[in-house]
């Protein structure tokens, strides 16, 4: 069963073919779950969506040459897992000429499939829509950012979220920003107290709530470095 309707298809296909500029590389890091049951040795990752999101991701690079899909399996390429810092899966990874700094963490289903497209598209080009002000602040930090957004498939609200903490990653080499779905991941939502989404954290520290304009996400992210706004 396809995972993409004939509509969402033919949207997909014609989104790319307008806007897709230079060529995406779509990495994932899946679980390939083992029918053999090894004594002493541990049980396979929880990567219940894994092979989903691998059809999802299948189907959507079929539909442009200027995409490519490359798959790894977690465990058994943990280095070059460790190389990207990747702390769990499933996992996709946005990469043009260099690692973007895009993580998607979880499946990108509902509106979060938006996200995902405005993702390659923004890499694709190599540039993005956030204000001349915010790519020349973004363009003196000195420390690394680490943005982590707390999502739902149903929240029509988080891929404004997600989209601001992705372009940002665009525009600077010191920022990770990964939209995380909250359901899939119930431990990293106790830890980070995930009432509601969007939930914004950025570097470990800093919580930011709901969809918020451009300039109050700068400010938590420069917060985050150890910078002031303005």
């Amino acid at each position: 069963m396809e995972m993409l309707n004939e509509e969402v298809r033919d949207f997909t296909r014609k989104k790319f073919a307008e806007e897709l500029v230079n060529p995406v590389e779509l990495i994932f890091f899946m679980e390939e779950k083992s029918p053999l049951i090894v004594p002493g040795q541990p049980a396979s990752t929880d990567c219940q969506y894994c092979p989903e999101i691998k059809q999802l991701l299948e189907e959507l690079s079929s539909l442009s040459d200027r995409i490519k899909l490359t798959v790894y399996d977690f465990k058994k390429e943990a280095a070059r897992a460790a190389e990207y810092r990747l702390p769990r899966i499933p996992a996709i990874i946005i990469k043009t000429e260099t690692d973007t700094g895009i993580r998607f963490y979880g499946i990108p289903s509902g509106y979060e499939y938006m996200s995902l497209l405005e993702a390659i598209v923004d890499a694709s080009r190599g540039e993005t829509e956030l204000s001349p002000a915010t790519k020349e602040a973004l363009k003196k930090l000195k420390k690394e950012v680490d943005i982590q957004v707390f999502v739902t498939p149903t929240c029509p609200y988080c891929p404004m979220a997600v989209r601001l903490a992705h372009q940002m990653a665009l525009e600077s080499p010191l920022i990770t920003a990964s939209m995380i779905e909250a359901a899939e991941f119930p431990e990293l939502t106790q830890k980070y107290e995930v009432m509601g989404v969007p939930k914004s954290i950025f570097n470990e520290t800093i919580t930011l709530e709901g969809a918020v304009p451009e300039e109050v996400y700068l400010e938590q992210v420069l917060k985050a470095a150890g910078e002031q706004a303005g």
